[in-house]
């Protein structure tokens, strides 16, 4: 009777943190502008020949996905050169989801084997006005 007793605490503590640390909850889809976004972004960087190194990158940065969006925070006066700032930001922000990474790396197999799932292509139009120049 006496260990009933005591583990009926011990068992109503492990129900309420059962779930405290659970990362499997469904997070909402990326939007399109988002999308359109990263498509650019992928673009960009098949134009001027740097797959292999940014998807090695990418990659080498899944741990630090989060700290990356922070920094695109810190470096957005230097990377307006290639994105206005409110591109910086919905980057910087898309950055901090914790399905960036996948999302970033399948865009960017995507754009480098010219299928992408918009009307716009924006990897293909990049990429067309790259080899124009």
């Amino acid at each position: 009777m006496i260990l009933l007793t005591e583990s009926l605490p011990a068992v109503k503590l492990w129900t309420d943190i059962k779930h405290a640390f659970a990362v499997d909850t469904p997070l909402p889809p990326p939007t399109a502008e988002d999308l359109v976004l990263i498509d650019r972004l992928c673009g960009q960087i098949v134009s001027r020949g740097l797959t292999p190194a940014a998807a090695l990158f990418i990659e080498m940065s899944r741990p630090l996905h989060y700290v990356g969006g922070q920094l695109l925070h810190f470096l957005q006066p230097i990377a307006s050169a290639l994105f206005s700032a409110q591109e910086i930001e919905r980057l910087a922000n898309f950055m901090e989801r914790r399905d960036a990474v996948d999302i970033i790396s399948s865009r960017l197999d995507a754009c480098v084997s010219g299928k992408s799932d918009h009307d716009e292509l924006a990897c293909d139009n990049d990429s067309a006005a790259s080899a124009e120049n």
